[in-house]
């Protein structure tokens, strides 16, 4: 595919290969910026120097990637320092848990720019609320820490962009937690369809189907004094507290962007990895809620089509009220390729199509471990800043033209999205 050039804010253009790259000497060398980042930013760490990392956001999510870390941790030197929630009871577990595992007891904060401010911090792990991504990845950024991000990546295109300068100025390490990308399956799928085999694509559909309450957390265990209710708003308009905000942000306006960033970030990553296109061009979605009357204002029943550049369309899918399950396919001139199953299915009458087949797998390293690796290396990370920029566009694309009922674009030059 052709080399598109990527605009920065604060910089010359990269080309899209050296923006996938990351915030890494690879891509600063290209881009020309390599005499205004200090030295040390581009060494790699001693292996006999301890890199420090903090939790920010101690939730499920947050919790099973502190497991991840401190499991692959010790082989590179890498330990868990301190820990962060607004939550009483997510902050307890958390440091329980890492005190149990690395015999020391970790300092523990409500508020994230306090750990941010510790210099035995030098990384950080962001697993908190959507709402909250794109504020706490730019202030890390701005604090010189290396940073895994939660997808999605941000709920807004302007804290995204700043979040891309701020990387690729600093040469930080980002690691984005679309965890597809380290496994062995896409990664060997990806480059069988760059190979060409499948012909021109011109046709990606994916949808998702469940049907019971996984988002109703409980409740009646949150109460106001055990939440510091002002860090969790961080900059929403006050209001009383209310642990269904806490607790169940994934339903409503302010603190999500519904299906299309909770759901829709994973497969449009995938779309992005497996055919190697880089943005949509437009967009077009409906949606509303059909069946669960349960307070959210989201949709739970949604479909979005977008069009990319590089001469395809991807259709994607969710529905809260049936649970039929998953499917994924690409469609190519002489194949389609089934991406749940990983089949290869020749089209009949085709005479160059490829042999029908299960495609295989590749061995690898797990997505934190990825990140760790990368802390000590300095190399670029397998979903690096660029890919979380790329799918940041497509699913706001999408949120917002359910939202507003219009067409939505994207301009690559500008770095906007814009009614058309």
């Amino acid at each position: 595919m052709k080399s598109e050039v990527i605009p920065t804010k604060s910089g010359p253009a990269l080309t899209r290969r050296a923006f996938l790259a990351g915030g890494t000497a690879t891509a600063l060398a290209t881009a020309g910026w390599m005499a205004a980042v200090p030295r040390g930013a581009r060494a790699a760490a001693s292996p006999n120097e301890t890199i420090g990392v903090g939790l920010i956001g101690c939730g499920d999510r947050g919790r099973a990637l502190m497991a991840e870390l401190l499991t692959v941790g010790g082989r590179h030197n890498v330990r868990m320092a301190a820990v962060c929630d607004v939550w009483r009871p997510n902050l307890d577990r958390a440091a329980g848990e890492m005190a149990r595992r690395q015999d020391a007891s970790p300092a523990r904060t409500t508020r994230f720019r306090e750990l941010l401010a510790r210099t035995d911090v030098d990384a950080v792990i962001i697993a908190t609320p959507d709402f909250s991504h794109g504020a706490v990845l730019v202030a890390a950024l701005e604090a010189g820490k290396d940073v895994y991000i939660e997808k999605p990546m941000t709920l807004d295109l302007v804290s995204a962009n700043r979040a891309v300068d701020l990387a690729l100025t600093r040469e930080r390490i980002v690691q984005v937690g679309t965890q597809r990308r380290s496994e062995g399956r896409f990664r060997a799928a990806a480059r069988w369809v760059e190979e060409g085999a499948m012909g021109r694509i011109s046709r990606v559909t994916a949808e998702i189907n469940f049907n019971h309450a996984r988002w109703l957390r409980p409740i009646e265990d949150c109460v106001e004094a055990d939440v510091d209710w002002e860090a969790y708003l961080l900059g929403l308009p006050g209001r009383p507290f209310d642990p269904a905000l806490l607790r169940r942000w994934q339903l409503f306006r302010e603190t999500s962007n519904g299906i299309p960033g909770l759901w829709m970030t994973h497969y449009a990553d995938a779309v992005h990895m497996l055919t190697g296109a880089t943005y949509p061009s437009a967009a077009v979605a409906l949606g509303g809620i059909h069946v669960w009357r349960d307070g959210r204002e989201h949709a739970d029943t949604f479909r979005a089509a977008l069009e990319y550049p590089e001469g395809f369309l991807f259709t994607w899918g969710m529905g809260l009220g049936n649970a039929h399950g998953v499917q994924f396919t690409i469609h190519g001139l002489r194949a389609t390729l089934d991406v749940e199953s990983w089949r290869v299915i020749p089209e009949r009458g085709v005479a160059d199509a490829p042999e029908a087949r299960t495609l295989a797998g590749e061995p690898g390293r797990g997505h934190v471990e990825d990140w760790v690796a990368c802390l000590r290396s300095r190399g670029p990370t397998r979903a690096p800043i660029g890919t979380g920029h790329q799918h940041v566009v497509a699913t706001v694309m999408a949120a917002q033209a359910l939202e507003t009922g219009r067409r939505q674009r994207y301009d690559t030059s500008r770095r906007t999205i814009f009614e058309g």
